[in-house]
């Protein structure tokens, strides 16, 4: 009997090394991308190249704001871990891919039980062409999302 790592907690793995790079204050967010059993590419949240991180300012425009989690997006010195990890691929290879997304709270390390991409990273991953993302709740446990969930059930449109 195979006692290994299910495949998707192993990526979940990967995702949850990548989100201790981030440099954000609030939450830590690591994305992988695989397709056909092959790492496409990662990605962290923090800021964009050549800009100072909120780690090195000590400072967060939100968090001093009093910003709930989801508001004001644009106030955020960074880019999501997802939006990182689209951007270093090449679209010919997400196509049919799986993108899996592990968050944590910068202050005790917990994961997000309830992580999921936000709006505007949705409509990157939905344009990259990306098949299902897969969320992690606990050590062990996760989520998984078809992103055509995301096209046919459109939040975008009004009630």
């Amino acid at each position: 009997m195979d006692q290994r790592r299910s495949k998707e907690n192993y990526y979940l793995d990967i995702a949850d090394a990548a989100q201790k790079r981030s440099t954000c204050l609030r939450r830590r967010f690591g994305a992988t991308i695989v397709r056909d059993d092959e790492i496409v590419a990662t990605g962290y949240n923090g800021a964009p190249r050549g800009r100072r991180n909120c780690t090195d300012l000590n400072y967060c425009a939100r968090e001093s704001l009093n910003v709930p989690a989801g508001e004001r997006y644009e106030l955020c010195r960074s880019v999501h871990a997802e939006a990182n990890a689209i951007i270093s691929a090449s679209r010919q290879d997400m196509i049919g891919a799986t993108l899996y997304l592990v968050g944590r709270d910068a202050k005790t390390g917990e994961y997000y039980p309830n992580t999921t991409p936000c709006a505007m990273c949705r409509r990157l991953i939905i344009n990259a062409g990306i098949k299902q993302v897969v969320c992690r709740v606990s050590e062990t446990e996760y989520t998984t999302t078809l992103v055509r969930d995301w096209v046919y059930l459109d939040d975008s449109l009004p009630k």
